[in-house]
């Protein structure tokens, strides 16, 4: 007897529907999935056999086959398990496969018990001459559903990864609803238009299908999907002194510039660095969604969390792979750079980093995402993400400083600095110097500037940036310009000009860093309210280019 349930499986970010086809026939006993099944899913016919048995269900002594349909796609993951063991109790008649007679399943009318309502007995399993037959498809059939899940020994639903994804395939297949682990069902509840049901057990899904039970639907309050709110606990305020790194840091975060910070050791750069995501514009929810899409495919989401609100920070060891900086792996799966997409990616001792690992920033720096060839397929993640980074100015880290002599000469200060190519400087912004705090200025009582206040600022500079940017898809802030938009709206005239030329001319700058340049100074200017790029505004973003200068 042959049975369909529609599941999903994650390809990048995105998802793509399933067919679990399962077939019972006579002969020998035996399991077999087919259409390229990995690892996990191969595994999963001694999990589904053991909960189906310890459910209070019959395991049948038969051929089982199941094919996942598309055949020619690698399948992994867990996530197959339940929609097999419903398309095993579909195949053999123990399971009806039918909603209430109702017709098109509502989330209120899910959880309102009707003690009215005729009981339906799961059916018994058929005598081995007499097959049953399984319920053509129908507006509340199981068939309607996407089910996705992990099954436990005892018949207990564990979650997965991408649900988030998956309910969003779903909705785009137009199907009724999605049944997921309930750990999962505040992330997949934010998808809208599409009844999203949470299950604890094998047995919550069968009697559901079969009137006897019902399924948990996601909190109201997480069906809202406001991603708003969501702010760091670091306060900018902490940090004694360093009033011109700080102002940097408004700069980069007022229009998403990378940023290096070179100083001492123990000068402030990573407790400076750990305070971005409070001055970061709070996170939209079309960036939300898609930030929470790739944490979820990552498996980094705790059980039932619904959407990312805060922006990530991302501080990957000096010693990671190009594969954990960029994804990679067999199978690929998403890196660093994706993972720290519409947040921060932080690299603490840049030029400890393997060159290899730093030269593969350059793609998903230019273009806000990164592309991952394998032999058997291709994908693209998005990689948006605005770079800080810290490093030493000098092997021994005292160079420039008055508290300690530097031992490390010319020639080594110059050669540990050439660790960074010329390529990976001209895409990093503002270059800022951190030096030492004095005493005085640690022992101060007094407070800085709140992150609160700056995050204001920020705010403002980024609402005219997204005014002028209206109808540039991906255009959201200054850094992303292209060309043309500094042709038409970092254009510098009199004074500014004549100044800009001269910093081209005695600095040497690229093209890259010429239009960087100009990107910050409109950057400065938005911060000031300013149509216009005034005269200050260049000489400001030109101080901030100090490792084009030699620094010895």
């Amino acid at each position: 007897m042959l049975a369909r349930i529609r599941s999903a499986a994650v390809l990048g970010i995105d998802a793509y529907l399933v067919d679990v086809e399962t077939d019972i026939a006579t002969g020998l006993p035996s399991f077999t999935t087919v259409g390229l099944p990995q690892g996990a899913v191969k595994e999963g016919r001694e999990r589904v056999g053991a909960a189906l048995v310890n459910s209070g269900f019959e395991l049948p002594l038969r051929r089982i086959t199941v094919n996942l349909a598309p055949a020619d796609i690698r399948k992994e993951g867990s996530a197959f398990d339940l929609p097999i063991a419903l398309g095993i109790l579909t195949a053999t008649g123990q399971l009806n496969g039918r909603t209430p007679d109702s017709g098109v399943v509502d989330e209120s009318a899910v959880n309102d018990q009707q003690p009215n309502r005729p009981a339906v007995v799961l059916p018994a399993r058929p005598s081995d001459g007499q097959p049953a037959v399984p319920p053509s498809p129908r507006r509340g059939a199981i068939s309607d559903y996407l089910i996705i899940g992990e099954l436990g020994l005892e018949g207990d639903v564990r979650p997965v990864r991408g649900a988030l994804p998956i309910a969003l395939a779903a909705r785009r297949a137009g199907l009724a609803g999605v049944i997921v682990p309930v750990q999962n069902l505040a992330e997949a509840g934010v998808v809208k238009d599409i009844a999203v049901l949470g299950a604890a057990t094998l047995r919550d899904v069968t009697e559901f299908f079969s009137a006897l039970g019902s399924l948990t639907p996601p909190p109201a309050s997480r069906r809202r999907r406001d991603a708003r709110g969501g702010t760091s606990d670091l306060d900018l305020a902490e940090v004694r002194g360093q009033e011109q790194a700080k102002r940097a840091l408004e700069i980069a975060a007022a229009g998403s510039h990378n940023i290096l910070m070179i100083g001492p050791p123990g000068s402030g750069k990573t407790m400076l660095a750990r305070r971005i995501p409070g001055i970061l514009p709070e996170l939209t929810v079309d960036e939300a969604l898609e930030t929470t899409k790739i944490h979820s495919v990552a498996g980094l989401l705790p059980p039932g969390s619904a959407l990312v609100t805060v922006r990530p920070f991302r501080a990957p060891h000096h010693t990671i792979s190009d594969a954990g900086m960029i994804g990679g792996g067999s199978y690929p799966r998403p890196g660093e750079v994706s993972l720290a997409h519409c947040g921060v990616l932080f690299l603490d001792e840049l030029p400890e980093f393997r060159k290899n690992v730093l030269e593969v920033l350059r793609q998903p720096l230019e273009d806000g995402s990164v592309t991952i060839a394998r032999a058997v397929t291709s994908l693209c993640y998005p990689a948006r993400f605005m770079l800080a980074a810290a490093m030493n100015p000098c092997p021994c880290g005292w160079f420039g400083s008055r508290a300690r002599a530097c031992t490390c000469g010319t020639a080594g200060v110059e050669r540990y600095v050439s660790r960074l190519s010329g390529p990976l400087l001209d895409r990093i912004d503002l270059h800022v110097h951190v030096p030492a705090v004095p005493y005085k200025e640690l022992s101060v009582e007094r407070s800085g500037e709140p992150s609160a206040t700056v995050r204001e600022r920020v705010n403002r500079a980024r609402e005219m940036q997204l005014a002028r940017f209206v109808g540039r898809d991906g255009l959201y802030a200054n850094a992303h310009m292209r060309p043309d938009d500094l042709r038409r709206h970092c254009r510098v005239t009199g004074r500014a000009d004549a100044l800009l030329k001269t910093a081209i001319v005695r600095l040497r700058l690229s093209a890259r860093a010429y239009h960087r340049v100009l990107k910050i100074a409109r950057t400065i200017a938005d911060l000031d309210t300013s149509a216009r790029i005034l005269p200050s505004h260049v000489g400001e973003a030109v101080q901030y280019r100090s490792l084009d200068r030699p620094l010895a």
